[in-house]
C-alpha cells in the first residue's frame, strides 16, 4: 500500500472512531489504539506534505455539535485539544523546547481527567452558559440546564468581575458509575461500558433530571478568558477559583525542570489506580499566561502544553476458578473467575477463556497469577500468565470430557477448537435455544423473558420449541404456580404467543437456530423457497443456488432438516397452527443483488424498519460502508458513513428514493 492509499484508509478509520467517541459516546477501540492510528497518519502527512488536506482529522479538533435537540452555541474561545506524547524522551524534548523559547519557564503537571470537556461562562459572577466542546473551534452545544444539575458547578461567584470563562472536564466517580450500572441492571437496560461514556452520554441528555440522578462531577483545568481582573499564572487563577468554591484538578504540581516534570508524571502513574475516578494521562503546561500568549497555538493544539498518555492499563490478579457454561449449540464456554480488580473505571472479576486451545497456548492453571487488560476499554481479556509466581503443583486447566450441565459426554468438533455436549436434550442447550427462538430477531414473542423460560423448562412444561404453543392448555396450572405471574400477566403472554403463529416463515426459520442461518439468511432462503416445507425437501445443491449460501451453510441446513427429531418438532409446530409460508405480498426481488447501508435519521422510517424493508425486497443491509456497498440511504446527521461513501464513490440516496426503487 502506497502512502496516498494508507493516508486515505487511515483517515476513513479515524473519522469513524471520532464519530463513535465524540458524537455517539460509544468508542470501539482504546484511546491508545486511536492515538497510534493518529500518530501514524501525522507521520505520513509530515513525510508527504502535498497530501495534507484541510479536512484531515489531524487538522481538526473533536467531533461535531450534533446531539439532536441540544442547541448549538458559538464558542467565544476555541476549546482546543492537546498534543499527545508517549515517552520520557518526548516529554523531556518538550521541556527543553520551552526552556529554549522562554526565560525560566515554570511547568504545572496535573491529572488528565477522562471525561467530557465543558466550558462555563460567568457574566458579573453569574453563570450564563455551559457548553460542550463540539468541534472545538466554532460550535459546541448548550448544556446549561444540565450543568446546573452537577453539584460541582458554581452558579454564582463570591467575588465577581466583568467576565470569566473557564474550562473543565465532566466526569463520573467510580462509585457513581457503579451505582448507575447497578440501577441499569435492575431495570433490565444496557450497561454503560465505562465512566467516560456514561458521563458524556448523561451530560448530553435532553432531561436535566437524568444528569442529577447520575451524580456527575466536574474538575476545572483551565482559564479561557478573563475581563475585569488579571491573573499572572495558572496556579494564581487556581487559587482564585478555589476561593470561589470552584473545584480544580487535584494534586497539581509546579516543576522547574525536566527531571521534576518526569518525576511528577511517574508519581501520577503510580497512584492512578488508587484514585476514585479515571484519568487517561498527565498534562504538562506552562504556568505563566504571558509566556503562553507568546508561544500561541496551531490550528488544533496550544504550543505551551502536552498530554502524556500512559500505556493501556493492565493488572495482575489470581485465577480462582474456571466456570463452564453451555451455549445453544452445545458449545462449552470456559470463563475465568479471578480476584476482582479495577480496570478502566470498572471492577472486573471475569474474562472469557475462549477454548482449550487458548488455555493451552497461555498455559493457564487455577491459582496462577494472570495479567488482565481491557480490549477497547470494554471487554476484559487475559494477556498472559506470570510464570514466576506460579504455585507449586499448578497444572494447565483442562475442560472436562463430560457436560457440566447434563453429564453427557463431550467431544471436540472436527477442524474446530470447540468442545461440545453430545446430548440433544441437554437442558442448557434447550434453555438457550428457546431464548433465541422467542427473541426479537426470531419469533419476537415480547414479554417471554429468560426467567420464564428457565422455570417452564425446569417444571417440565417445555421440552422443545413446539411446546411453547401448548402452554395455553396448562393456563390454570401456570396461574396457580405463578410461573408467569398472576392471571393477567399469564393471559397477556399466552395471547402474544398465539399472535406469533401468524409470523412470516423467515422469523420461524431464524428461531430454529440452524448454524449460519441468521435473520438475513433466513429471509433470503424463505424468499427463494417460499415455505419451510419446500426448504425441508431441498438438496445441498439446490440450497447452494441461493445467494450467499455456501457449501458449509447448505450442509448445516440440509443436516438439520434430515434429523428426525427436528422434523417431528416442525410437524407439531404446523399442527399447532404456526405459519410455515412467506407472505409473498409483502416481498419482492426488486433490490436483489444490492447491498445498502442506512445511516442518520430518516424522515419516517426507523433504521430497523428501513433495513427490514430492504431485506423484504431482496436486498442486503450492512452495518458499515465498504466497496461492496451499492447505496447509502442517508438521513439527517449522517456522520462518517456519508463521508466514507462519498470517498468511495458510492451512490447516496434518500428515504424517498429508496421507496421509489421498491414501488416503481
Amino acid at each position: 500500500m502506497n502512502a496516498k492509499e494508507e493516508i486515505k484508509k487511515l483517515r476513513e478509520e479515524i473519522e469513524y472512531h471520532i464519530d463513535r467517541y465524540y458524537n455517539q459516546d460509544e468508542p470501539e477501540i482504546t484511546d491508545y489504539e486511536y492515538d497510534m492510528m493518529m500518530n501514524r497518519l501525522k507521520k505520513l502527512e509530515a513525510d508527504n506534505p502535498g497530501l495534507v488536506t484541510p479536512d484531515s482529522p489531524t487538522q481538526r479538533v473533536g467531533g461535531k455539535a450534533s446531539k439532536k435537540g441540544l442547541k448549538p452555541v458559538k464558542h467565544n474561545m476555541p476549546m482546543l485539544s492537546l498534543r499527545d506524547v508517549f515517552s520520557k524522551e518526548e516529554v523531556i524534548s518538550f521541556v527543553k523546547d520551552m526552556e529554549n523559547a522562554l526565560e525560566n519557564p515554570e511547568f504545572v503537571v496535573e491529572y488528565k481527567i477522562d471525561g467530557l470537556s465543558m466550558s462555563l461562562r460567568y457574566d458579573n459572577g453569574k453563570l450564563i452558559m455551559a457548553e460542550t466542546r463540539g468541534d472545538g473551534i466554532e460550535f459546541g452545544e448548550d448544556v446549561t440546564a444540565n450543568a446546573l444539575m452537577i453539584d460541582d458547578v458554581v452558579s454564582q461567584l463570591k467575588d465577581p468581575f466583568e467576565y470569566f470563562e473557564i474550562r473543565g472536564e465532566v466526569y463520573m466517580t467510580n462509585e457513581s458509575f457503579d451505582a448507575v450500572n447497578k440501577k441499569q441492571e435492575l431495570m433490565g437496560k444496557k450497561l454503560f461500558a465505562n465512566p467516560r461514556n456514561c458521563a458524556a452520554g448523561s451530560l448530553r441528555q435532553l432531561d436535566p433530571q437524568i444528569v442529577k440522578e447520575r451524580n456527575l462531577s466536574l474538575f476545572i483545568f483551565n482559564l479561557q478568558e478573563a475581563r475585569g481582573r488579571e491573573f499572572t499564572t495558572h496556579t494564581e487563577c487556581y487559587d482564585y477559583m478555589k476561593s470561589q468554591g470552584i473545584k480544580v484538578i487535584d494534586n497539581y504540581k509546579v516543576c522547574k525542570n525536566a527531571d521534576e516534570v518526569w518525576q511528577a508524571i511517574c508519581d501520577i502513574g503510580e497512584k492512578r489506580g488508587e484514585l476514585g475516578y479515571d484519568i487517561d494521562g498527565a498534562v504538562v503546561k506552562i504556568n505563566n499566561y504571558a509566556q503562553r500568549s507568546m508561544l500561541g497555538s496551531t490550528a488544533k493544539v496550544p504550543k505551551w502544553a502536552v498530554a502524556y498518555k500512559y500505556p493501556p492499563e493492565e493488572k495482575e490478579t489470581t485465577l480462582l476458578d474456571v466456570e463452564l457454561s453451555v451455549g445453544r449449540t452445545g458449545r462449552i464456554n470456559p470463563t475465568a473467575v479471578f480476584t476482582p480488580i479495577r480496570l478502566c473505571g470498572t471492577t472486573v472479576s471475569r474474562a472469557t477463556m475462549h477454548n482449550q486451545d487458548f488455555i493451552d497456548e497461555l498455559d493457564i492453571g487455577i491459582g496462577d497469577t494472570i495479567v488482565v487488560y481491557k480490549s477497547g476499554e470494554i471487554i476484559p481479556k487475559i494477556k498472559e500468565v506470570v510464570k514466576s509466581k506460579r504455585p507449586s503443583g499448578t497444572k494447565t486447566y483442562r475442560i472436562p470430557d463430560t457436560c457440566p450441565v447434563c453429564g453427557a459426554p463431550t467431544h471436540r468438533e472436527k477442524d474446530s477448537s470447540n468442545i461440545v455436549c453430545t446430548s440433544l436434550s441437554c437442558p442448557a442447550q434447550l434453555e438457550n435455544h428457546l431464548i433465541n427462538f422467542v427473541g426479537r430477531d426470531a419469533m419476537d414473542i415480547k414479554g417471554f423473558g429468560a426467567a420464564y423460560i428457565i422455570d417452564l423448562c425446569r417444571e417440565g412444561y417445555i421440552k422443545d420449541i413446539s411446546d411453547i404453543y401448548k402452554l395455553s392448555d396448562y393456563r390454570d396450572e401456570l396461574v396457580d404456580k405463578g410461573l408467569i405471574g398472576k392471571a393477567k400477566n399469564t393471559d397477556k403472554l399466552l395471547s402474544v404467543i398465539e399472535d406469533s403463529k401468524s409470523n412470516d416463515a423467515n422469523m420461524l426459520l431464524t428461531g430454529l437456530g440452524i448454524p449460519n442461518v441468521g435473520k438475513t439468511a433466513a429471509k433470503t432462503l424463505i424468499r427463494h423457497f417460499e415455505s419451510i416445507d419446500k426448504l425441508m425437501s431441498a438438496s445441498i445443491e439446490e440450497l447452494m443456488e441461493v445467494s450467499d449460501i455456501g457449501q458449509i451453510s447448505a450442509k448445516a441446513i440440509y443436516d438439520y432438516f434430515q434429523d428426525d427429531k427436528n422434523r417431528a418438532i416442525l410437524l407439531r409446530l404446523k399442527e399447532y397452527g404456526v405459519n410455515m409460508s412467506s407472505d409473498s405480498k409483502s416481498s419482492s426481488d426488486k433490490l436483489s443483488g444490492l447491498t445498502f447501508v442506512v445511516t442518520g435519521t430518516l424522515p419516517s422510517l426507523g433504521r430497523k424498519e428501513a433495513a427490514n424493508l430492504i431485506e423484504d425486497n431482496g436486498g442486503k443491509c450492512a452495518g458499515s460502508v465498504s466497496k461492496k456497498t451499492n447505496y447509502l440511504v442517508a438521513g439527517e446527521n449522517a456522520g462518517s458513513k456519508l463521508a466514507k461513501a462519498r470517498d468511495l464513490g458510492i451512490e447516496v440516496i434518500t428515504e424517498g428514493e429508496l421507496l421509489n426503487m421498491i414501488n416503481s
